[in-house]
């Protein structure tokens, strides 16, 4: 491998970081108001959202994906392999994401194949564009410490995309669309979504337009698809994060998707009224307590998250990413837990527990993308050949294969416990106690799983040192 100066200038890393603003809001959308979208808004039955949001996402995962992967490494462009795709997608993704959230006058068949063809054709275009976006970080620059600083960068914006869909989308669509009917509110999340490609598009050219490939790759290094696949499975960091990845995108679908219902259904509404008082002062212009509330709620953990990703970088550079991933997602998972114990009338309780969740999570959110550029070093190491977007596609595996089983988990839970769809005469106590269960226990499970995982990761401080220092010398 040939590399160039190392170090990084403040605008490439702003610049490399909006992609990941831009992809976000689309994500985080998926992440937390696409179930809703379709059972509440555009009208599926929960069987049938469920099993979209599951084997079309499953296939996306596991078919567009590895040869999304194997493609970006064997293009061959004046901009480098990854960069290009970047800017290919701009167009597409943005006019995809507005037309998956339009609500045609169709017929309920119709409806169903209008949805699995935007929703194939939106995981399709997102795989195009942010698997080569993540391979780039790992060649961007070989230096782990600018990676580590490159994914602060990089989840800070990605927490203002968060911020933003999770704080304040809700009371957006109701505003857009005019009341909070589910006509007005399709109206709505079409006109927020058309506002959204926009700016995800322009976002997306910056970040093509400010950064550069610095790890190239020899010109008499060869290899085929079979050799890096088979690299691939032989390299046991990259399938235990494959599977991680998989599992904590599992638990951020379940509880992101849910706190919805939990707001509508199971928060005792006078008592939020209560406590959100001094929040309508600020915040006036939301349409009700359960937008205010869920835009706090959700605002807070993200605000401290930033805290806890502003001191990840120091935390995994003095005792490296995996006993620093390991630890905070661990704590992180415990908050998940106790929700399971707090009344509807605990307000106070259930949004510090937020709060804290949101810190220890913050803290591990930039590790994992960094520990799979480690991966992909680890490979090259290895192997002496290096693969980054395909050893990258396992966190876009495990991206879209946890957002599609997690999706999918929520819909069909809801239905399980008798959940039905505007209903206008409330819930049933079984409904409202599958709500709880889908912010606390079943959420906590793929945590605790990952976490028991990464004992078994062995890329530590140790390896992460020497696997640097030994590239650097053959990249010479």
């Amino acid at each position: 491998m040939s590399s160039s100066n190392q170090k990084l200038s403040v605008l490439e890393k702003v610049g490399y970081s909006l992609g990941d603003l831009a992809a976000n809001l689309v994500f985080q959308t998926l992440v937390t108001w696409i179930s809703y979208y379709y059972l509440n808004i555009f009208g599926l039955k929960p069987e049938h959202a469920s099993m979209l949001t599951l084997i079309v996402g499953l296939v996306a995962a596991f078919a567009f994906n590895p040869v999304m992967g194997a493609v970006a490494d064997r293009t061959k462009s004046r901009w480098g392999r990854f960069r290009p795709w970047i800017l290919w997608t701009a167009v597409p993704l943005g006019v995809v994401s507005l037309l998956a959230f339009k609500t045609p006058a169709f017929s309920y068949q119709g409806k169903v194949i209008y949805a699995v063809i935007t929703y194939a054709l939106l995981l399709l275009l997102y795989a195009a564009n942010n698997l080569p976006y993540s391979a780039l970080s790992g060649v961007i620059t070989g230096d782990m410490k600018e990676r580590n600083s490159i994914g602060a960068y990089r989840f800070v914006a990605v927490m203002f995309a968060q911020f933003f869909v999770q704080v304040f989308m809700y009371n957006f669509i109701i505003k857009a669309g005019g009341g909070d009917s589910v006509e007005a509110k399709a109206i709505g999340i079409s006109k927020v979504m058309t506002v959204l490609a926009i700016i995800g598009t322009v976002m997306l050219v910056i970040c093509f337009l400010t950064t550069k490939e610095r790890v190239i790759p020899k010109p008499e290094q060869r290899s085929s698809l079979k050799e890096d696949l088979a690299d691939l499975f032989k390299n046991r960091p990259w399938i235990i994060m494959l599977v991680v990845t998989t599992l904590v995108f599992i638990t951020l679908a379940m509880k992101g998707g849910s706190y919805v219902y939990y707001f509508e259904n199971y928060v005792d509404k006078t008592e939020l009224s209560n406590f959100l008082a001094p929040f309508k002062k600020f915040l006036p212009t939301f349409e009700s307590d359960t937008a205010l509330g869920l835009g706090v709620f959700n605002g807070g953990g993200i605000l401290v998250g930033l805290v806890g990703i502003m001191l990840s970088q120091k935390f995994a550079n003095k005792y490296g990413k995996r006993n620093v991933f390991m630890t905070s997602l661990f704590i992180s998972t415990l908050f998940i837990d106790f929700f399971y114990f707090f009344p509807p009338k605990s307000i106070g309780v259930i949004f510090g527990a937020q709060v804290l969740h949101g810190f220890f999570y913050g803290i591990s959110t930039p590790i994992l993308w960094t520990m799979i550029a480690d991966v992909a070093d680890y490979s090259e190491w290895k192997n002496n050949r290096r693969a980054t977007a395909i050893i990258f596609s396992a966190m876009m595996v495990g991206l879209k294969a946890g957002l599609s089983i997690g999706s999918s988990l929520v819909s069909w839970i809801l239905g399980t416990y008798d959940y039905v769809a505007n209903s206008t005469i409330g819930q049933t106590d079984r409904a409202i106690r599958g709500t709880k269960m889908l912010v606390s226990i079943y959420p906590a499970i793929p945590f605790l799983i990952a976490v028991g995982l990464l004992f078994f990761y062995k890329i530590n401080k140790k390896m992460e040192v020497q696997i640097e220092s030994d590239l650097k010398e053959r990249r010479k």
